[in-house]
């Protein structure tokens, strides 16, 4: 299928964030992880400013990627391929059909996750901390998803 030129730049754009976001969730998914994070460590974020930090732009970057991607791109790439994008969970069972995410039902454990992180940051440690690692071992699931829909992309010539 041939794109308009609004539609080619479109997903250029796209393409390039979320290549630039996935390596800046790397980046702060390494510098968080260096072993997993403990409800001590959640206890100690009022006090250790750089922890803080950190964990406020992984939840960021991790939130960040997943709406790129779930939000932008992937109506971006049906609409490339001439079909209609709908609702959220319609595009991401179209895209499970395509192979191009594992599962509808594990993205949205994702977005529930990523509230998660987000919602309980200053209420309850213990859960902060859960949330947390379960956010470092789905990164690359995020990451994968991510270089699944530009790698079709660019074999379809739209990039």
């Amino acid at each position: 299928m041939t794109l308009d030129k609004d539609q080619k730049a479109r997903l250029q754009f796209l393409a390039r964030v979320v290549e630039r976001e996935s390596h800046h969730l790397q980046i702060t998914d390494n510098r968080l992880f260096p072993r997993p994070f403990t409800v001590e460590d959640a206890r100690t974020l009022g006090e250790n400013i750089d922890l803080a930090e950190r964990v406020e732009a992984f939840v960021s970057r991790f939130g960040r990627l997943q709406d790129t991607i779930g939000d932008k791109l992937l109506p971006a790439y049906l609409k490339a391929a001439g079909e209609a994008p709908g609702l959220a969970v319609d595009n991401l069972d179209q895209a499970e059909r395509q192979g191009l995410i594992d599962s509808t039902e594990h993205w949205f454990a994702l977005r529930k996750l990523r509230n998660q992180m987000v919602h309980e940051y200053i209420e309850d440690p213990k859960v902060l901390a859960d949330a947390l690692n379960s956010g470092h071992e789905a990164v690359p699931t995020l990451v994968t998803t991510g270089e699944r829909l530009l790698r079709d992309i660019r074999l379809r010539g739209w990039v």
